[in-house]
């Protein structure tokens, strides 16, 4: 059995750990690897790499994990896969050492801070010739599994537009501690919302509707002053929250519109922390992280607008659930172990750096247009 050794930087950190190390590599690892299309396997040895060796050797010990070291250069040059989950103004250096060496990665996003930095970190892909991955876990979250299922199935017939709603109140820090690191809140620091999360809302599009061609966005900071983690008070240089409006052309050259709202600063009254709304002449759909309810054509009401009586129609219940007809697993293992078999086989992962280079184009496309006050068109990559 082959065994892929593979340095995971930045797994101290929340989405490192929690993700990635727990719910995906170690499930991976004691499951005893995974399994290839002729039958065989490949295990993984996680290497665990960070800047705190306390906290390493702490979360080696808890997971059974024989490596870890805090240097990061030794940690490439010995691994067959470097994966990355550090701070993205450190992450170009780390994949372009990575790639230089022949090694297969696979990292978090944004790839980098600016998209200049993106593009070269994808033609040095190209250059290499190695097996790269970017995390695009929601593409393989339940829901939007199911949601994807739809649009292939021609569910909704021709699709009008979608509409997102993401985000949750993050505590200032003051009263009660905030859910987030202090960081996400530091423009400085490579923080902010529309850098955060744009670059997946544009893989959700290309994912679920088709290519991205135009971005209408407002981005604030609605909360100006935060408390860090030892309770020092600082000031919120970065947005935390993005209003966007999307042009989408699908593969079958269908124009459609799409709004999503992003905020750390919303309370939430939806089923799930991110839910997206596809309608269609045919049919309607909202999918969360795990759940997908749909309204064909011929199940659709008629309501009737009548503000002086009390609404009786009980929408909610007019609508079915998508069955998965399918074990679904955690989205980032899923992706994960997709990867790897893409790794063995000497194939390229369908979600690369070129993808997310489109993802940062998006980020700084966004932050431009809340600026100007304009609608951008978003000009084609090539490498």
């Amino acid at each position: 059995m082959t065994t892929l050794r593979i340095a995971m930087n930045g797994v101290t950190g929340r989405m490192g750990y929690r993700q990635h190390l727990v719910r995906s590599i170690l499930p991976i690892r004691d499951q005893g690897g995974v399994t290839l299309p002729d039958g065989s396997r490949v295990q993984v040895e996680p290497v665990l790499v960070g800047r705190n060796a306390d906290k390493l050797k702490e979360l080696a010990t808890l997971h059974d994990v024989e490596h870890w070291t805090t240097d990061l250069d030794t940690a490439i040059t010995d691994a067959d896969i470097v994966f990355d989950a550090a701070m993205t103004n450190l992450r170009p250096a780390t994949l372009s050492k990575a790639m230089k060496q022949g090694k297969h990665v696979y990292t978090e996003k944004p790839t980098a801070e600016t998209l200049t930095e993106a593009i070269e970190l994808a033609r040095l892909q190209a250059e290499t010739g190695v097996t790269v991955g970017v995390v695009h876990d929601k593409l393989y979250l339940p829901g939007l599994v199911k949601l994807r299922r739809l649009v292939d199935e021609g569910f909704f017939g021709r699709i009008l537009s979608l509409r997102g709603e993401f985000g949750y109140w993050v505590f200032e820090g003051d009263t009660q501690p905030a859910q987030r690191p202090s960081w996400n809140y530091r423009k400085e620091d490579g923080g902010g919302m529309t850098t955060d999360m744009f670059c997946h809302w544009n893989y959700v599009l290309e994912g679920i509707l088709g290519q991205v061609r135009s971005v209408t966005a407002k981005t604030v900071t609605h909360i100006p002053t935060r408390w860090d983690e030892s309770g020092k008070e600082y000031a919120a240089t970065a947005d935390d929250a993005a209003y966007g409006i999307f042009d989408v052309t699908t593969p079958g050259g269908d124009d459609v519109v799409a709004q999503i709202n992003s905020s750390w600063a919303v309370r939430v009254f939806r089923d799930e922390l991110v839910e997206f709304q596809v309608d269609g002449t045919h049919g309607s759909a909202v999918a969360g992280l795990r759940e997908c309810r749909a309204q064909h054509r011929s199940h659709t009401p008629k309501p009737v607008w009548n503000p002086d009586l009390p609404v009786t129609e009980p929408f909610r219940d007019q609508w079915l659930d998508v069955p998965a007809n399918a074990d679904l697993d955690n989205g980032f293992k899923l992706q994960w172990e997709e990867f790897l078999r893409d790794v063995v086989a000497g194939r390229p992962h369908r979600y690369d750096l070129l993808s997310a280079a489109r993802g940062v184009q998006l980020a700084e496309l966004g932050l431009q247009s809340s600026a100007e006050g304009r609608r951008l068109d978003i000009p084609e990559i090539t490498l």
